[in-house]
């Protein structure tokens, strides 16, 4: 059985920190539906990165500029993607369910 590598290729590893034009261009990415994997795999970062972006945790503001970028890019596409933010939905049951199953 052969070691899986987890380890960056050689151009992910050159690549630096990511800045608020990766962010701009990955809100793009997402409303282009390209894959979390492949985003991970062309800006050499981890998937936290990602939602960290999505969740305007880092780079605020980065959204509403995507937005501009992807209404002068992609006219046409403006009315089919919804542009809000990445939302995580809590697996944990609600407090409140709990007596529902009793």
């Amino acid at each position: 059985m052969q070691a899986v590598s987890h380890a960056l290729s050689p151009q992910a590893e050159a690549r630096s920190p990511l800045t608020e034009d990766h962010a701009i261009e990955i809100w793009i990415a997402r409303w282009l539906r390209v894959r979390r994997v492949d985003l991970v795999r062309r800006y050499g970062c981890d998937a936290r990165r990602l939602y960290e972006i999505w969740q305007e945790e880092r780079f605020a503001g980065s959204r509403d500029k995507a937005l501009e970028a992807f209404a002068a890019r992609f006219p046409s596409l403006v009315d089919r993607i919804d542009p809000g933010p990445h939302v995580r939905i809590s697996r944990t049951p609600h407090p409140d369910q709990l007596p529902l199953f009793y």
